[in-house]
């Protein structure tokens, strides 16, 4: 899915499209500045029973459902 220009809170409505009736609450946050590592995990508790998804920050400030690749040590011939 392209989250282009997203917040946070639109890719929870679309991913988990609570209703009125749904409890949604942030069940855990991470931010590690050393690192560059941000998630969130959001929690919609409804009648048919509870759902969770992680949420990703990648570099480029977007959110999305998979975490970003890790960076990896390149090699370039001169």
């Amino acid at each position: 899915m392209a989250s282009a220009g997203k917040s946070l809170r639109s890719m929870v409505e679309h991913w988990l499209a609570p209703t009125s009736m749904d409890i949604v609450h942030v069940v855990e946050f991470k931010n590690q500045r050393a690192t560059r590592q941000c998630y969130v995990c959001v929690e919609a508790r409804r009648a048919a029973g509870t759902a969770a998804l992680f949420f990703f920050r990648h570099k480029d400030g977007l959110w999305c459902i998979f975490p970003p690749s890790r960076e990896r040590p390149t090699m370039r011939v001169v």
